[in-house]
Protein backbone atom coordinates (compact mmCIF):
# COMPACT_ATOMS: atom_id res chain seq x y z
CA UNK A 1 0.00 0.00 0.00
CA UNK A 2 1.09 3.20 -0.89
CA UNK A 3 0.80 6.42 1.52
CA UNK A 4 -1.33 8.16 -0.83
CA UNK A 5 -3.95 5.10 -0.53
CA UNK A 6 -3.56 5.11 3.72
CA UNK A 7 -4.18 8.21 3.64
CA UNK A 8 -7.45 7.99 1.00
CA UNK A 9 -8.50 5.56 3.51
CA UNK A 10 -8.64 7.49 6.38
CA UNK A 11 -10.26 10.45 4.79
CA UNK A 12 -13.18 7.81 4.10
CA UNK A 13 -13.02 6.38 7.42
CA UNK A 14 -13.78 9.78 9.16
CA UNK A 15 -16.39 11.27 6.71
CA UNK A 16 -18.53 7.97 6.99
CA UNK A 17 -17.92 8.82 11.19
CA UNK A 18 -19.21 12.56 10.53
CA UNK A 19 -21.66 12.38 8.69
CA UNK A 20 -24.83 11.16 8.84
CA UNK A 21 -25.54 7.79 7.87
CA UNK A 22 -27.73 4.89 7.35
CA UNK A 23 -27.34 1.10 8.59
CA UNK A 24 -25.35 -0.46 5.48
CA UNK A 25 -27.65 -3.56 6.22
CA UNK A 26 -31.22 -2.50 6.82
CA UNK A 27 -31.12 1.50 6.40
CA UNK A 28 -32.02 2.00 10.27
CA UNK A 29 -31.12 5.91 10.80
CA UNK A 30 -27.89 7.08 12.88
CA UNK A 31 -26.21 3.71 12.82
CA UNK A 32 -23.34 2.80 10.52
CA UNK A 33 -24.63 -1.09 11.39
CA UNK A 34 -27.49 -1.70 13.68
CA UNK A 35 -27.27 -4.01 16.40
CA UNK A 36 -29.21 -6.61 14.76
CA UNK A 37 -27.32 -6.19 11.66
CA UNK A 38 -24.13 -6.68 13.70
CA UNK A 39 -25.57 -9.72 14.74
CA UNK A 40 -26.15 -11.28 11.22
CA UNK A 41 -22.68 -10.59 10.82
CA UNK A 42 -21.15 -12.31 13.13
CA UNK A 43 -19.13 -15.34 11.39
CA UNK A 44 -20.05 -18.60 10.80
CA UNK A 45 -17.00 -19.95 9.28
CA UNK A 46 -17.68 -23.16 6.80
CA UNK A 47 -15.18 -25.26 4.69
CA UNK A 48 -15.90 -26.07 1.25
CA UNK A 49 -14.15 -26.95 -1.81
CA UNK A 50 -13.63 -24.50 -4.85
CA UNK A 51 -11.36 -25.55 -7.72
CA UNK A 52 -9.36 -28.39 -5.42
CA UNK A 53 -8.89 -25.88 -3.12
CA UNK A 54 -10.00 -26.20 0.74
CA UNK A 55 -11.67 -22.63 1.54
CA UNK A 56 -12.75 -20.88 4.87
CA UNK A 57 -15.59 -18.73 4.31
CA UNK A 58 -17.23 -17.00 7.43
CA UNK A 59 -20.59 -15.25 6.12
CA UNK A 60 -23.39 -16.92 3.98
CA UNK A 61 -23.47 -14.37 0.71
CA UNK A 62 -27.50 -13.59 1.40
CA UNK A 63 -29.62 -11.34 3.05
CA UNK A 64 -27.52 -8.84 5.87
CA UNK A 65 -23.71 -10.30 4.79
CA UNK A 66 -24.95 -9.93 1.04
CA UNK A 67 -26.23 -6.26 1.31
CA UNK A 68 -23.57 -4.74 3.89
CA UNK A 69 -20.61 -6.70 1.58
CA UNK A 70 -22.34 -4.49 -1.52
CA UNK A 71 -22.69 -1.19 0.43
CA UNK A 72 -19.19 -1.42 1.42
CA UNK A 73 -17.60 -2.54 -2.08
CA UNK A 74 -20.15 -0.52 -4.93
CA UNK A 75 -21.26 2.36 -2.52
CA UNK A 76 -18.29 3.09 -0.54
CA UNK A 77 -19.53 2.52 2.86
CA UNK A 78 -15.78 1.67 4.60
CA UNK A 79 -17.61 2.72 7.77
CA UNK A 80 -19.20 -1.01 7.59
CA UNK A 81 -15.22 -2.37 7.11
CA UNK A 82 -14.85 -3.25 10.81
CA UNK A 83 -17.37 -6.04 11.31
CA UNK A 84 -16.31 -7.18 8.03
CA UNK A 85 -12.81 -7.55 8.93
CA UNK A 86 -13.72 -9.27 12.20
CA UNK A 87 -15.56 -11.87 9.94
CA UNK A 88 -12.91 -12.23 7.37
CA UNK A 89 -10.02 -12.68 10.54
CA UNK A 90 -12.00 -15.48 11.45
CA UNK A 91 -11.92 -17.68 8.17
CA UNK A 92 -8.22 -16.74 8.01
CA UNK A 93 -7.59 -17.75 11.70
CA UNK A 94 -9.38 -21.26 11.05
CA UNK A 95 -7.52 -22.03 7.95
CA UNK A 96 -4.28 -21.41 9.51
CA UNK A 97 -5.41 -23.44 12.67
CA UNK A 98 -6.27 -26.06 10.13
CA UNK A 99 -3.14 -25.81 8.09
CA UNK A 100 -0.76 -25.27 11.40
CA UNK A 101 -2.79 -28.98 13.26
CA UNK A 102 -2.20 -30.86 9.55
CA UNK A 103 1.44 -29.96 9.21
CA UNK A 104 1.93 -30.71 13.25
CA UNK A 105 0.35 -34.08 12.90
CA UNK A 106 2.40 -35.09 9.85
CA UNK A 107 5.12 -34.60 11.41
CA UNK A 108 4.68 -35.80 14.55
CA UNK A 109 5.57 -32.99 16.82
CA UNK A 110 5.14 -29.06 16.32
CA UNK A 111 8.80 -27.61 14.98
CA UNK A 112 7.44 -23.95 15.99
CA UNK A 113 6.58 -22.69 13.04
CA UNK A 114 2.88 -23.41 13.09
CA UNK A 115 0.24 -21.13 11.29
CA UNK A 116 2.80 -18.06 10.87
CA UNK A 117 4.80 -19.81 8.13
CA UNK A 118 1.41 -18.87 5.83
CA UNK A 119 1.71 -16.22 3.41
CA UNK A 120 -1.89 -14.42 2.81
CA UNK A 121 -2.12 -13.60 -0.89
CA UNK A 122 -5.14 -11.67 -2.45
CA UNK A 123 -6.82 -11.58 -5.51
CA UNK A 124 -5.85 -8.36 -7.54
CA UNK A 125 -8.52 -6.24 -8.90
CA UNK A 126 -9.48 -5.25 -12.33
CA UNK A 127 -8.48 -2.04 -13.38
CA UNK A 128 -11.61 -0.55 -13.61
CA UNK A 129 -12.54 -1.76 -10.39
CA UNK A 130 -9.96 0.05 -8.50
CA UNK A 131 -10.72 3.15 -10.22
CA UNK A 132 -14.63 2.94 -9.58
CA UNK A 133 -14.21 2.58 -5.68
CA UNK A 134 -10.91 3.65 -5.21
CA UNK A 135 -9.82 0.92 -2.55
CA UNK A 136 -8.94 -3.03 -2.86
CA UNK A 137 -11.50 -4.28 -0.63
CA UNK A 138 -10.22 -7.42 1.26
CA UNK A 139 -6.60 -5.35 1.40
CA UNK A 140 -8.73 -3.01 3.30
CA UNK A 141 -10.50 -5.70 5.65
CA UNK A 142 -7.05 -7.84 5.71
CA UNK A 143 -5.62 -4.41 7.26
CA UNK A 144 -8.89 -3.89 9.76
CA UNK A 145 -8.60 -7.98 10.71
CA UNK A 146 -5.31 -7.44 12.20
CA UNK A 147 -3.88 -10.49 10.39
CA UNK A 148 -0.11 -10.33 11.53
CA UNK A 149 1.22 -11.71 8.98
CA UNK A 150 1.92 -9.32 6.16
CA UNK A 151 0.52 -10.38 2.43
CA UNK A 152 2.50 -9.70 -0.51
CA UNK A 153 0.52 -7.03 -1.75
CA UNK A 154 1.31 -7.59 -5.49
CA UNK A 155 2.32 -11.30 -5.56
CA UNK A 156 -0.44 -11.87 -8.02
CA UNK A 157 -1.13 -9.86 -11.19
CA UNK A 158 -4.03 -9.79 -13.84
CA UNK A 159 -2.08 -10.80 -17.24
CA UNK A 160 -5.52 -9.43 -18.90
CA UNK A 161 -8.64 -7.75 -17.86
CA UNK A 162 -11.60 -10.01 -16.85
CA UNK A 163 -15.18 -9.14 -17.09
CA UNK A 164 -17.09 -8.83 -13.87
CA UNK A 165 -17.78 -12.14 -12.84
CA UNK A 166 -21.62 -11.22 -11.65
CA UNK A 167 -24.31 -12.93 -14.02
CA UNK A 168 -22.02 -15.80 -15.64
CA UNK A 169 -22.73 -18.99 -15.63
CA UNK A 170 -20.10 -21.03 -14.04
CA UNK A 171 -18.48 -22.19 -17.19
CA UNK A 172 -18.60 -18.69 -18.07
CA UNK A 173 -16.96 -18.05 -14.88
CA UNK A 174 -14.51 -20.24 -15.54
CA UNK A 175 -13.67 -19.02 -18.98
CA UNK A 176 -13.23 -15.57 -17.72
CA UNK A 177 -10.05 -16.28 -15.41
CA UNK A 178 -8.76 -18.81 -17.63
CA UNK A 179 -4.94 -17.98 -17.64
CA UNK A 180 -5.56 -14.41 -16.65
CA UNK A 181 -3.37 -14.43 -13.59
CA UNK A 182 0.27 -14.92 -12.68
CA UNK A 183 2.52 -15.25 -9.71
CA UNK A 184 5.47 -13.69 -8.66
CA UNK A 185 8.46 -15.60 -8.28
CA UNK A 186 8.89 -14.39 -4.53
CA UNK A 187 5.95 -17.36 -3.61
CA UNK A 188 8.49 -20.10 -4.40
CA UNK A 189 8.49 -21.94 -1.96
CA UNK A 190 6.15 -20.28 0.46
CA UNK A 191 2.95 -21.77 1.93
CA UNK A 192 0.30 -19.55 0.73
CA UNK A 193 -2.98 -18.73 1.80
CA UNK A 194 -5.13 -17.30 -1.41
CA UNK A 195 -7.54 -14.48 0.36
CA UNK A 196 -10.57 -13.27 -1.88
CA UNK A 197 -14.08 -11.57 -0.80
CA UNK A 198 -16.24 -13.74 -2.12
CA UNK A 199 -16.25 -17.58 -3.23
CA UNK A 200 -19.52 -18.30 -5.77
CA UNK A 201 -18.30 -21.18 -8.58
CA UNK A 202 -14.56 -21.06 -7.69
CA UNK A 203 -12.95 -20.45 -10.89
CA UNK A 204 -10.95 -17.35 -9.17
CA UNK A 205 -9.66 -19.33 -6.79
CA UNK A 206 -8.50 -22.18 -9.06
CA UNK A 207 -7.41 -19.29 -11.61
CA UNK A 208 -5.36 -18.30 -8.44
CA UNK A 209 -3.96 -21.39 -7.70
CA UNK A 210 -2.73 -22.56 -11.00
CA UNK A 211 -0.76 -19.34 -10.72
CA UNK A 212 0.46 -20.11 -7.32
CA UNK A 213 1.58 -23.31 -8.46
CA UNK A 214 3.09 -22.09 -11.57
CA UNK A 215 5.40 -19.52 -9.73
CA UNK A 216 7.06 -22.55 -7.23
CA UNK A 217 4.15 -21.69 -4.63
CA UNK A 218 2.41 -24.15 -2.48
CA UNK A 219 -1.35 -23.70 -2.24
CA UNK A 220 -2.32 -24.90 0.99
CA UNK A 221 -6.09 -23.15 1.11
CA UNK A 222 -7.96 -20.01 0.91
CA UNK A 223 -9.80 -18.03 3.42
CA UNK A 224 -12.95 -15.70 2.03
CA UNK A 225 -15.06 -13.32 3.60
CA UNK A 226 -18.37 -14.81 2.45
CA UNK A 227 -19.65 -17.66 0.01
CA UNK A 228 -22.26 -17.61 -2.08
CA UNK A 229 -25.50 -20.37 -0.71
CA UNK A 230 -24.85 -23.57 -0.87
CA UNK A 231 -25.02 -25.63 -4.03
CA UNK A 232 -26.69 -29.26 -3.94
CA UNK A 233 -23.99 -31.62 -3.42
CA UNK A 234 -21.46 -29.07 -2.37
CA UNK A 235 -19.19 -30.41 0.40
CA UNK A 236 -19.87 -27.89 2.80
CA UNK A 237 -19.87 -27.96 6.89
CA UNK A 238 -20.52 -24.54 8.74
CA UNK A 239 -19.89 -23.81 13.01
CA UNK A 240 -20.43 -20.89 14.94
CA UNK A 241 -17.32 -18.67 16.05
CA UNK A 242 -17.48 -16.36 18.46
CA UNK A 243 -14.94 -13.52 18.25
CA UNK A 244 -13.43 -10.96 20.32
CA UNK A 245 -14.67 -7.09 19.17
CA UNK A 246 -11.68 -5.10 18.51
Amino acid sequence: MTTTSILQESLRDAAAVLLPVRCAGCGEPDRSLCARCRHDLAPRVATTSAGGVRVWAALEYAETPRRVILAFKESGRVDAAPALGRALRAAVVDAQRAVSDRAETGRGRSDGRGADALLPVLIPSTTEARRRRGFHPTGMLLRRAGILVPPLWRALRLTRQTQDQAGLSSAGRAANRAESLAASTRLRGRRCLIVDDIVTSGSTVAEAARAIHAAGGLVVGAAALARTPRREGADLTARPRNVPSQ
